[in-house]
C-alpha cells in the first residue's frame, strides 16, 4: 500500500479569486505556456483528466492540445489556496495540512531589504561584508555582483516577492561548507521574523559566464505543528522524501531521503523508491518548471517540460496497483508569460489515479490541505484538524 504525491513545482493552472491582491490578476500558468508554444501534447495527462479541470474554474482559459476527456482515468478538480502567500514553503505546507496566517514575513524589494541589525550580525558572524542587499532575479544579481563578490569575498545577499533570505557563493571564493554554514547563521538571525526560507545558491564559471550548481540547500522556518509527513511516521507509515522535500519540510517526519537538483533526476528516485518499498508515501517535488523556466519566463521551456513529465508519468502508471494511490498538484503558480519574476497566485490542478477506480469530478476545493486529510485517511490515521478526503467524495 503505497501513496505518491507529486508537487509540479509552480504549475497554476488559471488566477485565484484573490489574485489581484497579489497583482497577479490574469495569470494562468498551464493554460498559458500551452497557448505559447502552440498546443500542448499531454496524452496522459488528459486521461487523467487534466483537460476537464479549466471548465471547473471561474472564468477558467482551456489547455491548447489538452481537451476534455469524457470518461478520465483520474478524479480531477482544483484547489483553492487559502493561507496567507504564493511561496514554496507556504504551499507545500499547506499541502501538508497546515494553515499559514499570518503570512511569511517579507522583506521590501529596495534597498536596503534586510535589516541592519541583521546585516550587522550576519557580517559579524560570518566575517564577511554582503553586496546585493535588494530584490532580485538570481540569475541577474550574478551578472551584475559576481564579478565584484569574486574581488572582495563578500556575500551575494538578496530577496524576492517571496519570504526568502538568498545567500549565493562561488564556490572557488566562498567553499560549500562555509555557503552553508553562513545559511545556518542567517537562519538563526531569520527566525524572529518567521522568515519563511534561506537558501544557498552557490554557482560557478568566470564573469559574463556564471552557472549555478546542483547544491543548492533550502534552510526553512520550523513548522509550528505537525505535518502529514511528521504525523504518517508517528503512525508508523514511511515517509520516503525526494527533490527538495526534505528542506522544505525542516527534515522532519521524513524516513529516508534523496535530495536532488532536477525533475529528471527526481523521477528515478521516485520509480526506485516505488520498486523498492512494500508501503508509505513518496512525496516527490518536481523543481525544473520553476526553477528553470517560470522564474527565466521561458514559456515553451516549460511546455516542454510538462511533455516530458507525461512521458514520466506514461510509463509510472502501470507499476500501480489497486492498492496504491498517485495524486498530482502543485504549490503555486508561475506563469512564464505575466509581467516579473515572481510566483503567481493561482489554482493548483488536482490529479488522483488509483488503478480499476472509476474517476470522478472533485470540484474546487477550499484549500491545499486537502491533499492531507485524504492521506490520513488512506493509511488509517485519525482525522487531521483540516481539510477533506477527496476520495470520500
Amino acid at each position: 500500500m503505497k501513496a505518491v504525491v507529486i508537487i509540479l513545482d509552480s504549475v497554476g493552472i488559471g488566477a485565484a479569486p484573490d489574485a489581484a491582491d497579489y497583482g497577479d490578476a490574469g495569470a494562468a500558468t498551464l493554460p498559458h505556456c500551452a497557448a505559447a508554444a502552440g498546443g500542448l501534447r499531454l496524452p496522459t495527462f488528459q486521461q487523467l483528466g487534466l483537460g476537464n479541470i479549466p471548465a471547473l474554474l471561474p472564468g477558467g482559459v482551456p489547455i491548447a492540445g489538452v481537451p476534455l476527456c469524457p470518461q478520465p482515468l483520474g478524479s480531477y478538480g482544483a484547489m483553492r489556496e487559502v493561507s496567507d502567500g504564493k511561496d514554496t514553503i507556504t504551499g507545500h505546507w499547506e499541502l501538508a495540512g497546515l494553515l499559514i496566517h499570518p503570512p511569511f514575513h517579507l522583506f521590501q524589494h529596495a534597498y536596503p531589504s534586510f535589516p541592519a541589525e541583521l546585516v550587522a550580525e550576519f557580517s559579524r558572524r560570518t566575517g564577511r561584508a554582503i553586496l546585493g542587499n535588494k530584490a532580485a532575479s538570481g540569475i541577474a544579481i550574478l551578472d551584475e555582483l559576481g564579478a565584484e563578490h569574486m574581488r572582495t569575498g563578500a556575500w551575494i545577499a538578496y530577496t524576492s516577492a517571496d519570504s526568502v533570505f538568498q545567500l549565493a557563493a562561488h564556490t572557488g571564493v566562498i567553499p560549500l561548507p562555509e555557503l552553508y554554514r553562513g545559511c545556518e547563521i542567517a537562519r538563526e538571525l531569520c527566525n524572529p521574523l518567521k522568515v519563511g526560507r534561506v537558501i544557498a545558491r552557490p554557482f560557478t564559471g568566470a564573469p559574463g559566464a556564471f552557472v549555478r550548481t546542483e547544491e543548492r540547500r533550502d534552510y526553512a522556518y520550523e513548522p509550528e505543528e505537525p505535518t502529514i509527513l511528521e504525523r504518517l511516521k508517528d503512525f508508523g507509515v514511511p515517509v520516503y522524501a525526494v527533490g527538495k522535500i526534505e528542506d522544505i519540510y525542516a527534515h522532519r517526519g521524513i524516513t529516508e531521503t534523496v535530495h536532488t537538483g532536477h525533475t529528471s533526476a527526481s523521477q528515478e528516485q521516485v520509480v526506485r523508491f516505488f520498486r523498492e518499498k512494500s508501503a508509505g508515501l513518496i512525496c516527490a517535488n518536481f523543481i525544473d518548471f520553476d526553477m528553470l523556466y517560470g522564474h527565466r519566463r521561458d514559456a515553451r521551456g516549460f511546455a516542454a517540460a510538462l511533455e516530458q513529465t507525461d512521458g514520466f508519468l506514461r510509463d509510472f502508471l502501470p507499476l500501480l496497483t489497486a492498492q496504491d494511490l498517485l495524486i498530482i498538484t502543485a504549490d503555486h503558480g508561475n506563469d512564464p508569460t505575466f509581467p516579473g519574476t515572481d510566483h503567481t497566485r493561482e489554482f493548483v490542478p488536482l490529479l488522483a489515479f488509483q488503478p480499476g477506480r472509476p474517476g470522478l469530478c472533485l470540484g474546487i476545493r477550499q484549500g491545499f490541505f486537502d491533499v492531507a486529510q485524504t492521506l490520513a485517511a488512506f493509511f488509517g490515521l485519525p482525522p487531521l484538524p483540516r481539510g477533506r478526503d477527496f476520495l470520500a467524495t
